[in-house]
């Protein structure tokens, strides 16, 4: 990726770090007919304009000041394409309903995770994950019961990388990138072993920090407690990294010490257990997921991941935004 498209998106985060008009931002960054996927209850906006109106502006206007604060910025490319993403929280008082929510008139954080691809200094294809659940479980508005078998990990703000080093603004060595890459890509080939083949990639003192409805997790043991039991609830388990024919990664690059990926979707399974308090379907279920990944030398140590967790309860024959009408 080239100095310019780094700057180019630099640029259109730093419009949102203050309260503002983020309409010539967005104009000036996403192409007019771009593809842009954002998880449910959003989905599939075409084009710059409608991606403003019908998520940036409503954004706006239910949460009063909103401004963006960035943990990570990361670029590289993938199958011969250019990609940039980030991660961080959308900030603002929540003064009106949002997508069925009620409003609190409090602070509140939603985490965002994107990622684009770019041609001709434009975003033509995007995808944006939010952290919902994070931020019902936060509001006192998650309709599903939490508690032993459902979600014991911890929910609540999640910090970016401890090294504060997630922000890159010029490009590092591109060795350390390919590094970070491989590891990951390995990792990801192992996971859903009955050995736990993935263990030897995380240090023993990992963070994972997960989606609003699964929990954060510190320590390889406590994460081990959460995946295994995970993977067990479907049946023919298989991720974009398997080459399965019906999911993929739509990017996975590797800069400096960190590495990122997506697929939407990314994993799929037979839900054969209980998941999320919903009885077994014994249907396929497909998942929207990304992470992002920090190493230290050989070992992964922090994975911040977003599952569009609303997407996949649909699939389940419950809707937790039952309010929102679009």
């Amino acid at each position: 990726m080239s100095s310019q498209d780094r700057s180019l998106y630099l640029r259109y985060a730093d419009a949102f770090r203050h309260p503002g008009d983020f309409s010539d931002a967005v104009a000036g960054f996403f192409a007019a007919d771009a593809q842009i996927n954002v998880v449910h209850p959003f989905n599939e906006l075409k084009g710059a304009d409608t991606y403003h109106a019908r998520f940036i502006a409503p954004l706006q206007k239910a949460f009063t000041g909103l401004y963006r604060r960035d943990d990570i910025v990361m670029c590289g490319q993938f199958e011969g394409k250019d990609w940039i993403s980030s991660t961080g929280y959308y900030v603002g008082h929540f003064a009106q309903d949002w997508i069925g929510l009620k409003a609190t008139g409090t602070l509140c954080y939603l985490r965002y995770g994107e990622f684009h691809q770019i041609e001709n200094g434009q975003a033509v294809e995007s995808y944006i994950f939010l952290d919902i659940p994070e931020l019902m479980i936060a509001c006192n508005q998650w309709p599903l019961p939490m508690g032993p078998g459902l979600s014991r990990g911890y929910t609540g703000l999640i910090h970016g990388p401890a090294t504060r080093d997630g922000v890159m603004t010029n490009p590092p060595d591109p060795a350390e990138g390919q590094r970070s890459y491989q590891i990951v890509t390995d990792m990801l080939g192992a996971l859903a072993t009955e050995d736990e083949a993935w263990r030897p990639y995380w240090h023993d003192n990992m963070m994972w920090y997960g989606p609003g409805a699964f929990g954060s997790f510190v320590g390889v043991d406590e994460f081990a407690s959460f995946q295994v039991p995970f993977e067990s609830q479907f049946d023919q388990w298989s991720g974009g990294s398997k080459n399965n024919g019906m999911t993929k990664h739509f990017t996975r690059y590797g800069e400096g010490n960190y590495a990122c990926s997506g697929g939407w979707p990314s994993l799929t399974g037979i839900n054969v257990r209980p998941f999320l308090g919903q009885p077994p379907t014994q249907e396929r279920v497909f998942m929207r997921v990304c992470d992002w990944w920090r190493r230290e030398n050989d070992l992964l140590v922090e994975n911040w991941v977003f599952v569009d967790v609303p997407h996949v309860l649909r699939q389940l024959g419950y809707d937790p935004l039952p309010l929102w009408q679009g």
